[in-house]
């Protein structure tokens, strides 16, 4: 994966994500995350952080953080592993894919 597919993931997950009745913010390192939504709040706010570290040349990090993210999303059930996969993968298809499986899920809290 590169920084620009990078970019476009992030895009799509902001787009998701602000389909939630959530803000940005940065959740304290040291607590479990309060609920779906207070998980998905704090991954908003990683995207933009994220876009910096590629900016910076800090790929790795932002690869990282993109995991994390990832697995927000598989354990809130917003999609599947094949699903998360499929959005990293480097076919054409992904934005597709991804565009029509954003609003098909329910937040497990």
């Amino acid at each position: 994966m590169d920084a620009p597919k990078i970019r476009e993931i992030i895009s799509i997950y902001r787009k998701y994500l602000k389909e939630w009745p959530v803000v940005p913010r940065d959740l304290p390192h040291n607590l479990r995350a309060p609920s779906s939504l207070g998980a998905y709040a704090h991954c908003l706010g990683m995207l933009d952080k994220m876009e910096k570290f590629l900016e910076e040349g800090r790929f790795e990090k932002a690869m990282r953080w993109l995991g994390f993210i990832q697995g927000v999303f598989w354990c809130t059930g917003a999609f599947s592993l094949e699903e998360l996969m499929n959005h990293s993968r480097p076919d054409e298809a992904t934005t597709e894919r991804l565009a029509d499986s954003l609003f098909r899920f329910k937040i497990i809290d």
